[in-house]
């Protein structure tokens, strides 16, 4: 039986690539500019005003999905007869996972001959986003809900996330920076690489000097961490810095090159956390990925 495919606005897919293959999005709500938003329509977000607005100081403040607003969007599917996969933001940067859960359990009492399953993408962004996709590609070929969910727990360790920011301000502002120790001397240029570990939490792995350096380096870990890249779609997100994540892709087209690019700008609640330039890359690696 076909199911349905449930995932949040953090996945940072094109909003056209999610109606074309029927996912439904529970949207993250901000404040911006003292007015509480969604942005569910990416084609409709203004990304160079809002991240020129935090450039120039406008806070941006975020708040979890809670259980409720997730029980609302997965009731009607469980009532048309559907069973249900959800994949979530990263448990470890925000708690929004644990709604879901809280919702699923009581939606499993209330509606027992359904299945529900939920999938903790361990990341964020088109570290979600790729996940997503491969729910609708397992889906499309006809596998069930418990094979696609197991494909993806089983993928979603090979996902890296790996990504450059121009101010960790805001990541440590969040407290969505794991180890704190880490800093940057913005006088001296120096420009952090960050990554999602094992658990899903957002670490630093490295600091170089120059933008330039930054965005070499993200392909660099790509040339060295990619898992048979002919047969994968490769993520990029930016925020505000088109040209730098045009000058990302080429990169990766020298060598080893993808079988396709997704390129997004960053929507605005995650985007809102780490902060306008950031430039993030997501790929397949092998099983060990994530500790390198």
């Amino acid at each position: 039986m076909a199911f349905a495919i449930v995932t949040d606005t953090s996945a940072n897919l094109p909003s056209a690539l999610v109606r074309e293959h029927g996912v439904t999005v529970i949207p993250f709500t901000y404040t911006f500019e003292g007015v509480e938003l969604t942005s569910t329509d990416t084609a409709a977000f203004d990304g160079p005003t809002f991240y020129a607005a935090m450039r120039k100081g406008t806070a941006v403040t975020t708040s979890l999905i809670s259980p409720e607003r997730y029980a609302s969007c997965f009731r009607p599917i469980l009532e048309a007869g559907q069973d249900l996969l959800f994949v979530s933001m990263s448990s470890g940067i925000s708690g929004s996972y644990q709604a879901a859960a809280l919702a699923a359990e009581e939606l499993r009492e209330a509606f027992p001959e359904r299945t529900i399953r939920l999938v903790d993408a361990l990341g964020a962004s088109l570290g979600e986003g790729l996940l997503v996709l491969e729910a609708v590609r397992c889906r499309a070929a006809g596998q069930d809900l418990y094979d696609t969910a197991g494909r993806l727990l089983s993928l979603r360790r090979r996902v890296c996330q790996v990504f450059t920011v121009d101010d960790l301000q805001y990541l440590r502002r969040g407290g969505r920076l794991s180890n704190m120790a880490a800093v940057v001397g913005t006088v001296l240029n120096i420009k952090p690489i960050l990554k999602g570990n094992e658990e899903g939490k957002i670490v630093s792995t490295a600091k170089v000097r120059g933008r330039k350096k930054a965005i070499e380096t993200l392909a660099a870990r790509y040339e060295t961490l990619v898992a048979e890249p002919e047969t994968q779609t490769v993520g990029i997100a930016h925020a505000d810095c088109a040209e730098d994540a045009e000058t990302l892709a080429a990169l990766l087209r020298k060598n080893n090159a993808p079988r396709e690019i997704l390129t997004v700008m960053y929507e605005p609640v995650t985007g809102s956390h780490v902060g306008p330039g950031t430039l993030a890359l997501f790929f397949l690696g092998n099983e060990d990925v994530r500790s390198k």
